[in-house]
């Protein structure tokens, strides 16, 4: 029964104003259609050098490594000194200081 329906519906002419709202739809996309670009090979599309030339950097080269490397060393160093911020660090601290207020200084011998 559900084949019948849809062979039925299938071979019915579609109306003239659903037709038409359809191509309206289509011609309104906005994707420009397919776009494909073949693949050469290259790394971002860079034609090889002739024998004997050097390449010639861009102006934002320099300054995209060097400030690439120096927030990366600044991190590093920036991680390395972060405080200690851990609950083991406070309660310690929190202990020590009750411990020192009742008189009472843990003594820590060899054993």
């Amino acid at each position: 029964m559900v084949a019948s329906l849809v062979r039925s519906a299938a071979s019915r002419p579609v109306s003239p104003a659903v037709r038409n709202a359809v191509q309206q739809q289509q011609r309104r996309s906005a994707s420009g259609g397919i776009h494909w670009n073949e693949p050469s090979g290259r790394l971002f599309g860079e034609k090889p050098l002739k024998p004997g030339q050097k390449r010639v950097k861009e102006d934002w080269e320099n300054i995209y490594y060097y400030g690439f490397g120096g927030i990366c060393l600044l991190t590093a160093i920036g991680l390395y000194y972060k405080r200690d911020t851990s609950i083991q660090t406070w309660a310690r601290a929190e202990a020590m200081k009750k411990m020192e207020a009742e008189g009472t200084v843990p003594t820590y011998e060899r054993s």
